[in-house]
């Protein structure tokens, strides 16, 4: 077994294969629906598929393929993997073909099967339904926070299981103050507009302040707002307390910034999770 490092941490590695299933229809070129990961290590068989099933089929093709999923998985899970996969090798010929097995370097399944998918299936956009929008922090600023017209720089393929809504989109972290959660150059899920109490949450902040300097606009860092005396000499009934407003790093080699009355900023986002490589 290999080891290998995974923000700071050491993952196990190990040696894997895949397949890619292709669909072969009638009058059709084959084309690529999904792929198989097989794990020896750990005995697990991935399996992940395309969705766009209504974009390239006719309705009773879409209904087929729909249930190959929850098929394939019942008999994984009654068969085992291996028993699986050497039948599916025999058997599939005419609608359905599996590639040859190819090795594969497994880190984290999930990641792994994720990244294989990408590599190699390119299913049609179906926005924030299976995809999300990819946007420079510049352009979501305008996207959602001045409600200007901007067209994604792509649209990125989620795994199952991730819920979405309209307001999401994906943009990269540059930078290392919010390490160990985010990486440096990691892509993340954002959710636009921050609902109800920001304390503790993170959030992609817009300095207008620093777009006028040439400094770093956009930064992610968590809120924190924290309640102090007024001054003595403020006897206005309103003024026993004010709110101070601090934006914190997660790695302590980087300051807190505290915002002061000077600053001109807005919250543009929360962020909702890093996207594996």
């Amino acid at each position: 077994m290999l080891t290998a490092a995974t923000h700071g941490a050491t993952a196990a590695t190990s040696l894997g294969e895949f397949l890619v299933v292709e669909a072969a229809l009638p009058r059709r070129a084959p084309e690529p629906i999904g792929v198989l990961l097989l794990d020896p290590a750990s005995a697990r068989l991935g399996l992940r598929l395309r969705r766009d099933w209504d974009q390239w089929l006719g309705p009773d093709e879409e209904e087929l393929f729909q249930a190959l999923a929850g098929d394939w998985e019942r008999r994984i899970a009654a068969d085992g993997p291996e028993p699986f996969l050497r039948e599916a090798e025999e058997s599939f010929s005419n609608a359905i073909r599996l590639s040859p097995r190819e090795p594969t370097l497994v880190d984290r399944f999930d990641r792994t099967l994720d990244r294989l998918y990408r590599r190699h299936i390119a299913a049609h956009p179906q926005p924030f339904d299976t995809h999300l929008p990819v946007y420079t922090c510049r352009a979501a600023a305008g996207r959602w926070g001045e409600q200007m017209e901007v067209e994604p720089e792509g649209w990125r393929e989620m795994p199952p299981g991730v819920r979405l809504s309209d307001d999401m989109f994906i943009a990269q972290v540059t930078g290392r103050s919010m390490e160990p959660e985010i990486a440096d150059g990691s892509w993340c899920i954002f959710r636009a507009g921050v609902t109800g109490s920001r304390q503790g949450r993170k959030v992609l902040v817009e300095n207008l302040n620093e777009s006028e300097s040439g400094g770093q606009r956009y930064r992610i860092k968590r809120y924190r707002s924290v309640k102090s005396a007024a001054p003595a000499d403020d006897d206005s009934s309103s003024a026993w307390q004010h709110t101070r407003i601090i934006l914190e790093p997660l790695n302590p080699e980087f300051e807190s910034w505290e915002i002061t009355e000077h600053d001109r900023c807005r919250v543009l986002a929360e962020f909702v999770r890093v996207l594996e490589d």
